[in-house]
């Protein structure tokens, strides 16, 4: 893009009750058009993400020769510096940029990430990997805000928007995880890398050739009343700022045994910012923040076990599974990248309307419900994967089907949690910290990454030159105890669900 993203977007006016934001808001039928056109930006912005994530243990075990352990710290480290920006970028929206700006140079980043990998795979991995980091923290939770914006309080309809928008966001993951990983493995790194350049200009045009209908939502939050070179001067300020955090981020990424120091330190501190912004409102809405809160909780034990797809499940699928599924040859880690989104997409937009029918009719499980279901649901996949054990053969190497099967429980599992997770922390924070809270929810993945990285380590043999039934063993193992703690997890939402319920007031 040659023009600079000042001259691009106009500064939201001082305009409490905005007449085209309530036409936006008050459209008939089932969804907004300016769903689809954020659906559409999103749907290739996880082309990359996803496509990213599918090869980064395959890659580092096959082409900067880490051991599987090492791969799975790396993988957690990686992601959840990813997450954890998104909390950064949620505030800076919130106080600077606004969510428009936001996209644009996040998307800018990631572009910019792609290419320099591209370049040098093996060489430039990590410094492309700091840019995609930064990248994703300014792009990711702004356009799920905007989601929330184009609905008003209240309406029923935003949790069915939300899957649909998740169904973008899977069609993306879902022709990345088949084509990237499999351009990498069988013809060219480098390519697969610059798939994200390609990918993300094409997003990043879209959403500029349609963000005119999206009225005021997404614009700059400061003042009408603040002179231009002031406003123009915090902006530079804070892509300056991004720029010159990559070289920390570079160190804090190479060396895994930094994340623990920046976990113990960034969770906490979120977490108290979040309380002092609390202090500004009133007992209803911090009960509903509150509530937020015990979600976002959740969270992090739901995506620790979810996250194994890119780490353990990416490794398993690489040594134990056959590559034959109901008699037809494919890659099993082109199926461990690619089955969860190809439900997600067929299932979302169906439960989506289910939960609408339900909700006329007054019989829609509270949030607190939807949320222990995921966690029983994610209990049974974990029993799954745990079973394809009994159906190894001498040479470690076990049934795609059964695994396959997994991936489908597991599509039920998220689609509980995730889109509704994504909905609420729109429908719970006052306007003013959605953004904030949208980062909130997105760090809580961070530390589910990392714990996914932690628990994918614990799960791999010590032996680097073990035998693939070893492997096997070593994993399943793990995939049992994972479907323990999820039925602990899944049970206590439960019987949380009438408190939680309580703290939400009217909202659902």
């Amino acid at each position: 893009m040659s023009e600079p993203i000042d001259e691009i977007i106009i500064d939201k006016p001082d305009n409490p009750v905005d007449p085209e934001l309530q036409r936006i808001q008050n459209f008939t039928g089932k969804y907004p058009k300016q769903l689809w056109y954020l659906f559409t930006v999103e749907m290739w912005e996880r082309f990359c993400f996803y496509g990213m994530r599918g090869m980064l243990t395959v890659f580092m075990v096959s082409q900067l020769e880490l051991t599987d352990k090492a791969a799975n710290l790396q993988y957690g480290a990686i992601q959840a510096f990813v997450y954890a920006f998104t909390f950064i970028g949620g505030l800076f929206a919130d106080k600077i940029l606004g969510f428009r700006k936001s996209l644009f140079w996040g998307a800018i980043m990631m572009i910019a990430g792609g290419f320099i990998i591209a370049t040098a795979p093996q060489d430039l991995f990590y410094i492309g990997i700091c840019f995609s980091i930064i990248g994703t923290g300014f792009f990711k939770p702004n356009i799920s805000t905007m989601v929330g914006q184009l609905y008003k309080d209240g309406d029923p309809r935003r949790d069915a928007g939300f899957s649909l928008f998740y169904s973008g966001i899977n069609l993306g993951a879902l022709l990345g995880g088949i084509l990237m990983v499999w351009v990498g493995l069988h013809y060219s790194w480098s390519l697969a890398f610059a798939l994200v350049g390609i990918v993300m200009s094409i997003s990043i045009i879209t959403f500029w050739f349609t963000q005119k209908t999206m009225g005021p939502i997404g614009l700059s939050p400061l003042s009408a009343t603040m002179p231009a070179s002031k406003k123009r001067m915090y902006e530079i300020a804070t892509y300056v700022g991004s720029l010159i955090a990559i070289p920390l981020i570079l160190i804090l990424v190479k060396n895994s045994n930094y994340t623990d120091m920046v976990m113990y330190i960034v969770g906490p501190a979120a977490l108290l910012y979040v309380l002092f912004e609390m202090r500004k409102y009133d007992a209803a809405a911090r009960k509903k923040l509150i509530a937020a809160l015990i979600f976002i909780t959740f969270s992090i034990f739901f995506w620790a076990f979810f996250e194994q797809s890119g780490g353990s499940l990416a490794l398993f699928a690489y040594n134990n599974l056959h590559d034959s599924f109901l008699g037809i040859t494919i890659d099993p880690n082109v199926v461990n990248n690619s089955a969860n989104s190809l439900f997600v997409i067929i299932f979302a937009p169906l439960l989506g309307l289910v939960w609408i029918w339900l909700a006329k009719r007054k019989q829609e499980p509270n949030s607190g419900v939807k949320f222990g279901m995921g966690f029983l649901l994610l209990a049974v996949a974990f029993y799954i994967f745990y079973s394809t054990i009994r159906f190894a053969d001498a040479a470690g190497l076990t049934s795609l089907e059964i695994f396959t099967l997994g991936y489908f429980i597991i599509t039920f599992g998220e689609l509980c949690l995730s889109p509704i997770g994504l909905s609420l922390m729109t429908k719970l924070s006052p306007q003013p910290m959605q953004g904030l809270m949208m980062g909130m929810w997105f760090l809580a993945s961070a530390y589910g990454q990392y714990v996914a990285g932690l628990l994918g380590a614990g799960m791999s043999t010590a032996d680097d030159n073990a035998s693939a039934m070893d492997k096997l063993i070593s994993y399943t193992n793990g995939y049992q105890q994972l479907a323990i703690y999820a039925v602990v997890a899944g049970v206590a939402l439960l019987v949380l669900s009438p408190v939680i319920k309580k703290l939400m007031g009217s909202t659902r």
